[in-house]
C-alpha cells in the first residue's frame, strides 16, 4: 500500500497544482482602447500586436469618438458620439450599449465639449457641456456646467445634478480619492464633484510668474490613467529678453498629480518643436513623452529634453504601458506605432484594416 502510495502521490501532487492554477483569475494586461470614425470603437491586445474587437455604437455616426472613458474596472467604455450630443457606453465583454445619454431636449442643443471623466469607484460619469437655446431669431448661448450621470441609470439616463463650470474647459480629470474634480482648461479649476464648489483655482494662463508672457496652452486628450498624474506641454516667452533671441520662446511642462495636487511647471527647452500631447511614465515618474511630427523624451525634475526622432507621421496621441516599458502613439490614422521608452526604437505597430482612421480619438489604456 506504501508503496502504491508513493507511485501515485506525485501525480496527485501535479493534478492538484494544475486545478490551483485553474482556479486563479488570469494576470491582467494591457489593452489599448481608442476610437474609429464614424462609430467604431476599437480594442487592442497591444502585448500581442493585435486587433482584439471592434464594436459599433448604435446611432454613434458623426465625426467619430473623440472622448473616450474607461470605467475602473475596464468592461465598459464611454465615448462622446452623435456629434457631441449623447453618450454611449459599451460593455466591451458583449459589445452591447449599456449606457445611453442624450443631451439635447426640445429648443435646447447641448453639446458635450470633448471634457469627460468617470469617478474612481465607476458610479458616476461627468460631462463638461455647452449648451444653446434655439430661438425663432436667435441662438441664445447658455452658461457652461458639468453634468453628473449615474452610471448605474443605462439606456435613456439624465443628469442626477449640474453645476457650473468654465467656458473653454477642455478636460476634465478626477483626483485618485475622488474628491476633486479638475476642469481644465485656460486655468485648472478644483470643484467638489457633490457640491459643484469651487475649491481651488491653479493659474495656467494665468499664472504669476515674473518675466514670462500667459502661456500658450492646447490639450484635449486624456491619458493620465498611468501615473495619475495630468501632463501637458506649454509655450511661453521671456518678456525680459529680445523676441528677436530664439532662446526667448520656452517650451515646459506642466504636471498636476492627481493623488497630492501638486501642479508643477517648469521649461525643459528653447522652443524648437510643436507637441500636441504627452504622457508620463508610471514606473520612471520623471520621464514624459509628447508626440506631434516627433516623439519627444524630457526629464521633468531636471526640466531637460533627453531625446528626439522624426515620426512616420503626424500622431496626436500617446500612452504608456503599466510596465513603463512601451510607448505607443495614435490618435490620427490608421496606425498605432509602438516605441520604447528607454531607447525610442520603433518595436512595431498596429494597423486596422480598410484604412480606418481614429481622426484625433482618445487612447487609453486598460487593463483585462
Amino acid at each position: 500500500m506504501k508503496q502504491l502510495f508513493k507511485s501515485v502521490a506525485p501525480a496527485l501532487a501535479a493534478l492538484a497544482a494544475v486545478a490551483a492554477l485553474a482556479t486563479q483569475p488570469a494576470a491582467a494586461k494591457d489593452y489599448l482602447l481608442t476610437g474609429l470614425k464614424p462609430d467604431k470603437l476599437a480594442l487592442v491586445d497591444i502585448g500581442a500586436r493585435e486587433i482584439e474587437r471592434i464594436y459599433t455604437i448604435p446611432d454613434g455616426a458623426g465625426a467619430g469618438p473623440f472622448t473616450i472613458t474607461p470605467a475602473p474596472d475596464g468592461r465598459v467604455a464611454y465615448a462622446l458620439v452623435n456629434h457631441w450630443e449623447s453618450v454611449s457606453g459599451i460593455d466591451l465583454d458583449t459589445g452591447e450599449e449599456v449606457f445611453r445619454a442624450n443631451f439635447s431636449t426640445g429648443d435646447t442643443r447641448i453639446k458635450g465639449a470633448i471634457a469627460m471623466e468617470i469617478s474612481p469607484d465607476g458610479k458616476e460619469l461627468y460631462v463638461f457641456q455647452s449648451p444653446v437655446k434655439l430661438l425663432l431669431g436667435e441662438y441664445q448661448v447658455q452658461d457652461t456646467r458639468v453634468a453628473v450621470f449615474n452610471t448605474a441609470d443605462g439606456i435613456g439616463a439624465e443628469p442626477v445634478r449640474t453645476f457650473p463650470a468654465p467656458r473653454r474647459t477642455a478636460l476634465l480629470s478626477s483626483s485618485t480619492d475622488g474628491k476633486k474634480l479638475y476642469a481644465i482648461g485656460w486655468d485648472i479649476t478644483a470643484f467638489d464633484p457633490q457640491t459643484g464648489e469651487v475649491l481651488e483655482v491653479l493659474g495656467v494662463r494665468n499664472w504669476d510668474r515674473e518675466n514670462y508672457s500667459e502661456p500658450d496652452v492646447l490639450d484635449v486628450w486624456p491619458q493620465w490613467e498611468q501615473a495619475s498624474t495630468f501632463s501637458t506641454p506649454y509655450y511661453t516667452l521671456r518678456t525680459d529678453m529680445s523676441m528677436e533671441d530664439p532662446d526667448a520662446w520656452k517650451t515646459g511642462m506642466l504636471t498636476l498629480d492627481l493623488h497630492s495636487g501638486e501642479m508643477v511647471q517648469r521649461d525643459f527647452e528653447s522652443t524648437a518643436a510643436i507637441i500636441f500631447s504627452t504622457v508620463v511614465n508610471p514606473v520612471r515618474r520623471n520621464e514624459a513623452y509628447g508626440v506631434y511630427t516627433q516623439l519627444s523624451k524630457i526629464d521633468v525634475a531636471k526640466g531637460e529634453l533627453v531625446k528626439r526622432i522624426d515620426l512616420d507621421h503626424t500622431y496626436y496621441a500617446v500612452n504608456v504601458s503599466s510596465d513603463g516599458s512601451e510607448l505607443y502613439a495614435g490618435g490620427t490614422m490608421n496606425d498605432i506605432a509602438i516605441y520604447d521608452t528607454e531607447t525610442l526604437e520603433k518595436k512595431g505597430e498596429v494597423r486596422f484594416p480598410g484604412g480606418q482612421d481614429m481622426g484625433v480619438a482618445s487612447l487609453r489604456v486598460i487593463e483585462r
